[in-house]
């Protein structure tokens, strides 16, 4: 279990760095877009790999239609436009917050028992989530308007993403693997994010510089296709709440990042808070052991 829940952390820690890099020439809805035309295809490969089946029932498609709403149109669309008013760093400490809404859905919607030992972890990351914030909060060095805008997308980006994630953990979505039913969830992304798109900013707009479509390639292959079976297997197997943990990992790995790319400049407030959020995790961890 601790090599996916890393695995997913450190990956998802240095996208963040690089949806800021895609916020330029292309509006944030087609750059979604094109993640997931090249994550969806990847993913129907990698299923024919492993021979699992490539095909869903009615049932099926309903839950990938759900779930590519959620997870792969509303999520991600609200955390690019976040990342227009906001720094990446501040969207990721804010992220950490998920492991909220997925304990709480868990508990109502999957019977999840929220333990004492996992509440006090959890209690003491957020205590150092709460410090990144703070910090992050004080350096952004942009104005208060722009700030609320971009907390505000980025909570209904959480929003979205808990509602997916308490969503593969329940039994109905057992039926099918996991890879089959995101390469589904995927592509109906990509429907609902082109129609998005199309009604909102037009035709798709295309940018041909080197970087871009790199990052495009990382984001789709390492951060859908490598990740989103590990992340989601966590949720079937330790359930939404403990999964989100990798939520308090994220924002230390994505501002060592910004330290080597952005020249992050670390303050006491933000060091502790780091640690706290690791110590939480680790008490949070000993929860599901015990």
């Amino acid at each position: 279990m601790l090599l996916p829940f890393i695995t997913v952390s450190l990956i998802w820690g240095g996208t963040w760095i690089v949806i800021r890099d895609q916020l330029s020439v292309v509006p944030p809805s087609w750059s979604v877009c094109y993640r997931f035309i090249l994550a969806a295809a990847a993913m129907f490969v990698l299923a024919r790999v492993r021979g699992l089946p490539l095909m869903l029932d009615r049932q099926g498609h309903f839950w990938a239609i759900l779930i590519g709403l959620f997870q792969f149109s509303g999520n991600f669309n609200f955390v690019y436009r976040a990342e227009l008013y906001v720094t990446s760093g501040l969207v990721a400490v804010m992220f950490a917050l998920l492991i909220i809404p997925n304990a709480l859905f868990g508990a109502l919607f999957l019977k999840q028992r929220i333990s004492g030992l996992f509440l006090i972890g959890s209690l003491l990351a957020m205590a150092g989530v709460v410090a990144l914030f703070v910090h992050e909060f004080e350096a952004a060095g942009q104005s208060f308007d722009a700030l609320w805008l971009g907390i505000g997308f980025t909570v209904l980006g959480i929003l979205c993403a808990s509602i997916a994630n308490v969503m593969q953990g329940t039994s109905a979505l057992q039926r099918w693997p996991i890879i089959t039913m995101l390469a589904w969830a995927m592509l109906w992304g990509v429907v609902i994010n082109a129609a998005y798109a199309l009604l909102t900013v037009g035709a798709p707009v295309v940018e041909w510089r080197w970087s871009y479509w790199g990052g495009i390639a990382y984001l789709a292959l390492a951060g859908s296709v490598v990740t989103f079976p590990l992340y989601f297997a966590l949720i079937r197997r330790i359930g939404p709440g403990r999964a989100a943990y990798s939520s308090t990992i994220v924002p230390v790995v994505a501002m060592v990042f910004s330290t080597l790319f952005e020249g992050y400049i670390w303050s006491m407030l933000a060091v502790v808070g780091g640690l706290l959020a690791m110590a939480g995790l680790v008490i949070a961890m000993q929860a599901r052991r015990g």
